[in-house]
């Protein structure tokens, strides 16, 4: 089969209502894709395939032609013409997931895969046309690079080549002239400094830095007062020691923060005594402060209830009478979802067409209002006394699935429920398969559970 495809190929052309609207001729053999997307090898206007879908698949050197349950078609097998549903049911065609179906076609096959909006997809293997060949002007006309190329500009360029060139290695070859050598006494200046730098001092001796230190050691220091130091005659007694620490206390009384606190009198009271005593010196800090009572501590029992007074404690009030208690544990509990739940009632649906039996609709729409209530509880959460009733009309195409889903009634008060329905409804496939749109009236009735 492989040597039988390289001979014939793959040919495949989109028409509608008659009117070819793309033609290919694949002559490298390759998959073809369907759909709406752009990198597909045909884009076709299709919601409800996928965006991507491969129609012809290529593999192990033969074309394989894949189709789904939904899909319409025939082929021409050379024996007979059979159409998808018969190839489904014979078993010519094997299975594939779920609902894709894979037909390997020889190269006599040739079909027609029926699509929506009266698009129809035709495929055979035909022999390829020669490609066209490069045509040949005679040999008049044919010019070479000698007839085409300009002598005079050419003559030109080569003269102006030859001259730079000659000139490059004439200066090439010449030998530099040779450089005088210079004195140091005919340099620059400033290359007689780079060359000679200038001398730097010398660092004195360490010894003498030290000496310099061990003299200014050995002069004698003085104190505050510039009183010179007297030497240490050995060990003191105790009242010597207590002279000294008398005589420094005299010195440091007028100085610093001692000097501010003093007194301005002459007793030597201090600051206290000028404030308590009177700025002559005269009172005692003692006698001043011998009318003032000691700190004490209120207690509930000094307090007396008849209001302040001068002169009193305040009133106590101890932790104990707050009638505070203890710690404790406090249970929040877990946190619980409220379950809110609704009903939902469906009428007799209404049915323009013979083709869709009524009972087998309601029946298929009952297993499925579990996905209805769904979108009713969910707002049935915000508002517990959301109830009415939604009409729903929808049709039911050639393929089994739902088109125009549009809500006719919505006593409910609430575009989000109605917005949820519909989505629901979209995905639905019934297994009716009329000649033509059946149009659907659907009521539902929903109310609160609780």
């Amino acid at each position: 089969m492989a040597s039988t495809q390289q001979s014939r190929v793959l040919r495949v052309g989109v028409a509608q209502d008659g009117c070819i609207l793309e033609e290919r001729l694949l002559r490298k053999s390759a998959s073809v894709t369907i759909g709406m997307g752009p990198k597909n090898t045909f884009v076709l206007p299709l919601p409800d395939l996928p965006a991507h879908f491969t129609l012809f698949e290529h593999r192990k050197g033969q074309y394989q032609l894949v189709f789904t349950e939904d899909m319409q078609g025939r082929v021409d097998l050379g024996s007979s013409v059979v159409d998808f549903q018969t190839l489904r049911v014979q078993g010519q065609a094997t299975t594939r997931g779920m609902d894709q179906y894979v037909l390997p076609l020889p190269e006599s096959a040739r079909g027609m895969v029926r699509l929506e909006h009266g698009l129809s997809l035709f495929f055979q293997f035909v022999t390829p046309p020669p490609l066209p060949g490069k045509a040949d002007l005679p040999a008049a006309l044919q010019g070479g690079l000698w007839r085409t190329l300009d002598r005079v500009f050419f003559t030109i360029l080569a003269a102006s080549l030859l001259l730079h060139f000659s000139g490059a290695a004439l200066i090439i070859a010449a030998e530099p002239p040779p450089e005088p050598e210079l004195s140091l006494d005919e340099l620059p200046e400033r290359f007689a400094r780079v060359l000679m730098p200038p001398k730097q001092e010398e660092k004195k001796p360490q010894a003498d830095t030290a000496q310099a230190a061990a003299t200014e050691t050995k002069k004698p220091q003085k104190d505050a007062d510039d009183e010179p130091a007297k030497p240490s005659s050995g060990p003191s007694s105790p009242e010597e020691a207590a002279a000294r620490r008398a005589e420094a206390v005299k010195k440091v009384q007028g100085k610093g923060l001692l000097k501010i606190l003093g007194s301005s009198g002459g007793s030597g009271g201090g600051a206290f005594a000028d404030v308590l005593g009177g700025s002559t010196g005269g009172g005692d800090i003692a006698a001043a402060l011998a009318g003032a009572g000691g700190v004490g501590v209120a207690t509930e029992a000094s307090v007396g209830s008849s209001g302040p007074r001068g002169g009193g404690t305040g009133k106590v009030a101890g932790i104990g009478s707050l009638g505070t208690s203890g710690g404790g544990n406090v249970n929040l509990g877990t946190k619980k979802e409220v379950k809110v739940s609704g009903r939902v009632r469906d009428a007799a649906p209404e049915v323009e067409s013979s083709d869709v039996d009524r009972n087998a609709l309601a029946h298929y729409v009952k297993a499925r209002l579990k996905a209805i209530q769904n979108c009713y509880e969910k707002e049935l959460k915000r508002n517990p006394s959301l109830k009415g009733k939604v009409l729903v009309r929808f049709n039911i195409r050639t393929n089994g699935r739902t088109g125009d889903v549009e809500i006719e009634e919505n006593t409910l008060g609430n575009d989000a429920v109605a917005s949820c329905i519909r989505t629901v409804i979209r995905g639905w496939t019934f297994p009716f398969r009329p000649e033509d749109e059946v149009p659907v009236a659907y009521p539902f009735v929903f109310s609160p559970a609780g």
